[in-house]
């Protein structure tokens, strides 16, 4: 519509530029929504804006571009407000017309092919696999799959990651978490479990099923095992800690350090998996030191003259790159940093051709975006063809308790449990009900509500109650509208009516700028106005007539509502019922 009606615009500024009214035409015309119906259904600036650059009255120029629109079966009337506005009505004709496009389209209504040619890869989530997912990872979980349902919506081409951080120091802090809990197992901790490990009872779970698929047969690295009681609770006493086992173990370390990590990650993948969140790829650490990957990273940032040594440890020269420090790459004792990794990772995104890299992390992560757009460039890659979205995590109540998330102390809610709790449908819609650098509480109560305050619950009732119409008038012996073929809309003159077809056809127009902006709550938010604008049409309005055509002409609106209200809900990843 709006483009229909920039269309008619454009005309009449043509014919004005051709008689020398106006020296030249912008490139595009902005058509706004008037707050306020009386004001139109659409509106224009364009008379103030080139009555500066022409030097004419902005009221005078804007009548002599009404005087210029050409005739049209869609626009009702052109009128001049204010300081020269120019306010669009439109004809029935017009919202006639957005009823049989939903007809036609179903589906694919509201989708468009602006991404058409263009592969986007999205990462998300990406929690260290140290513990289950909590409800704080589901943001990230809901915000990131929605994110990639409506970019595809808009034709682009999505590879949906997670990486894996299956190397380093936390994985080795989870190995000698369950480690201990395997010695407690079999009676042989010699001292109180330590504050600075992993102590959920997750762990004491993955360590009962390592000592039944093993026995006792790893209790051999308890000799000589360090007393960390005396040492204290900090890092050294963890890498003291971890330092012994790996010499001990040796090759069964890496059954140690497996035990905790496949199983906890195969969690993940099925928790997400039971969320409706899949990707393409699941991107392991460990394969970059495999493949050598790291290595070649630093090498080239050595090669081109980026780096230096400070006490012992191999440092990025990221100042000058625009970070605001250096940055450790290789540490004193030859270890790689998570840095050396995730440059390593962001190097190889690039080379495998993606015409732009969204990360999604957590909003704590906000001082990592330069240093990972400085060693970027630093490699001659374009870092503007990086995109990072900081997401808040979501904060749960109960009542007014929040509820504590720390994966270190094992006190969380897990993503698993609040979706046995809530379901996936009011989690996936919640958790987008803000834009992601929001501060977002999740209120646990409120999404277990079978009510109108409850927006999912809200949305998903207008949608089935579209179908409870259906059925209504198969049990009283009435015609459905036939399924194929044009329907006769003419009889839809009530200004409520316009006013409903008027909200669908924003659907299209909200679908591109959430893409635009990477803001799925706008999906959510468009869904709660035309549920309500459906509500009140439903309780106001009798749909089930006997007169013929209008019952069929109320039920193809209906059904056009319906079918925009699951086309969205499936973008945020939530169900469509048709009974309640």
């Amino acid at each position: 519509m709006k483009a229909f009606v920039s269309q008619a615009l454009q005309g009449a500024l043509q014919q004005l530029h051709a008689q020398g009214s106006i020296p030249g035409i912008p490139a595009t015309l902005e058509l706004d929504r008037p707050k306020q119906g009386e004001h139109g259904h659409l509106a224009s600036n364009i008379a103030l804006l080139l009555a500066r650059i022409a030097g004419r009255k902005p009221r005078d120029l804007a009548a002599e571009i009404v005087a210029a629109l050409p005739a049209s079966e869609w626009i009702a009337r052109a009128e001049i407000a204010g300081p020269g506005f120019i306010n669009f009505f439109l004809q029935p004709a017009a919202f006639h017309t957005v009823i049989r496009q939903v007809r036609a389209e179903r589906e694919g209504f509201g989708a468009n092919r602006s991404g058409a040619g263009q592969r986007l890869q999205l990462e998300f989530v990406s929690a260290n696999p140290t513990g289950p997912l909590h409800v704080g990872h589901g943001r990230g979980a809901a915000y990131g799959a929605s994110l990639a349902n409506i970019l595809r919506f808009n034709g682009y081409d999505i590879f949906c990651e997670y990486y894996v951080n299956d190397a380093g120091r936390q994985m080795d802090i989870l190995a000698a978490s369950v480690y201990l809990r395997y010695l407690e197992a079999a009676q042989a901790l010699p001292w109180p479990f330590p504050s600075n490990t992993y102590r959920g009872e997750y762990v004491r779970a993955v360590a009962t099923r390592l000592r039944e698929r093993v026995g006792n047969r790893l209790l051999y690295a308890a000799t000589g095992l360090p007393d960390l009681p005396k040492i204290g609770d900090g890092d050294l006493a963890i890498d003291t800690l971890i330092a012994h086992l790996k010499q001990s173990l040796g090759e069964d370390y890496r059954v140690l350090h497996s035990a905790g990590l496949d199983e906890i990650l195969d969690d993940i993948r099925d928790d997400l998996i039971g969320f409706g969140v899949h990707y393409e790829r699941w991107y392991s650490e460990h394969s970059l030191m495999n493949t050598g990957a790291v290595d070649a990273a630093v090498a080239a940032l050595e090669a081109a003259g980026h780096c230096y040594i400070h006490e012992g440890a191999l440092w990025f020269r990221a100042t000058a790159f625009g970070d605001d420090k250096d940055r450790v790459l290789r540490r004193d004792n030859g270890a790689y940093t998570y840095f050396a990794s995730d440059v390593a990772y962001h190097a190889e995104k690039f080379a495998r051709g993606f015409t732009r890299i969204i990360d999604m992390w957590g909003a704590d992560h906000h001082g990592y975006v330069p240093r990972v757009k400085a060693a970027l460039r630093a490699l001659g890659l374009d870092d503007q063809c990086l995109e990072v979205v900081l997401v808040q995590f979501a904060v749960l109540y109960r009542g007014t308790e929040k509820v504590s998330m720390s994966t270190r102390a094992g006190e969380f809610v897990t993503l698993r449990a609040l979706r046995e709790e809530v379901g996936n449908d009011a989690a996936r819609f919640f958790y987008v009900l803000r834009r992601a650098d929001q501060h977002l509480d999740f209120d646990l109560e409120l999404a277990k509500k079978h009510s109108e305050e409850n927006p999912v619950f809200y949305i998903q009732y207008a949608h089935a109650r579209v179908y409870s119409l259906l059925r209504q008038t198969t049990e009283k012996g009435l015609s459905l509208p036939p399924a194929a073929g044009s329907i006769d809309l003419e009889p839809l003159q009530d200004p409520r009516e316009w006013a409903l077809a008027d909200t669908l056809w924003r659907f299209p127009e909200v679908v591109a700028t959430a893409a635009r902006d990477r803001e799925p709550h706008q999906i959510a938010f468009y869904l709660r106005d035309l549920a309500a604008a459906f509500h009140t049409y439903y309780n106001s309005t009798r749909i089930l007539v006997d007169d013929t055509p209008l019952r069929h002409a109320r039920l193809t609106l209906c059904t056009a509502v319906a079918q925009s209200i699951a086309n969205g809900l499936r973008l945020l990843g939530v169900s469509a019922p048709e009974q309640m």
